[in-house]
């Protein structure tokens, strides 16, 4: 169980892609609500693998979008736990030149996740 219930709403979306669209849509209309949901504790322990699977790419777009909009960035977001071994990337259509340059080119709250979205793709944030 997430623990938040923006996020576990979103979790709950049948379909991922909606799902982060949703999510970017949150960010960027600034909405208040969800920004204070933010701020509470996370017991991360307490979520399954699909759940930690879930919040590791998301955590990378809400820190990058926190930082974008000057807000200070829960611990949480940052904790060890929300990170992949091996890079994921955001969308599965991305051809392997892309890959190579989202490596270099994402801003650090990806590459600390290991997990590249392609920032156009987000560019509403």
């Amino acid at each position: 169980m997430i623990g938040n219930n923006y996020l576990q709403a979103l979790f709950d979306y049948p379909d991922e892609d909606t799902s982060i669209n949703q999510l970017l849509e949150l960010l960027k209309t600034k909405d208040s609500e969800f920004l204070i949901s933010l701020s509470e504790d996370l017991k991360l322990d307490l979520c399954n693998e699909e759940e930690i699977k879930f919040l590791t790419k998301v955590s990378a777009l809400i820190d990058y979008s926190l930082q974008k909009l000057n807000l200070d960035v829960p611990e949480w977001l940052r904790d060890d736990i929300l990170s992949f071994d091996e890079p994921y990337y955001y969308s599965k259509r991305i051809s392997d030149i892309d890959k190579i340059r989202l490596l270099s080119s994402c801003p650090a709250p990806f590459r600390l996740r290991n997990v590249y979205f392609d920032m156009k793709s987000i560019k509403r944030v």
